[in-house]
């Protein structure tokens, strides 16, 4: 479970990676970078 939560988030990170190109570029690099550190340690532990 933990391993398919962190891979959902990494998959968010990735689409607001898409959506970095909108606008308010600065909260969301804050939120893809907090999401892609769950995302990993989730995953990888």
């Amino acid at each position: 479970m933990k391993r398919l939560c962190g891979f959902s988030f990494f998959c968010i990170a990735i689409g607001m990676l898409i959506g970095l190109f909108i606008q308010n570029i600065f909260l969301q690099c804050i939120l893809i970078l907090i999401l892609l550190l769950i995302g990993y340690n989730m995953f990888v532990c």
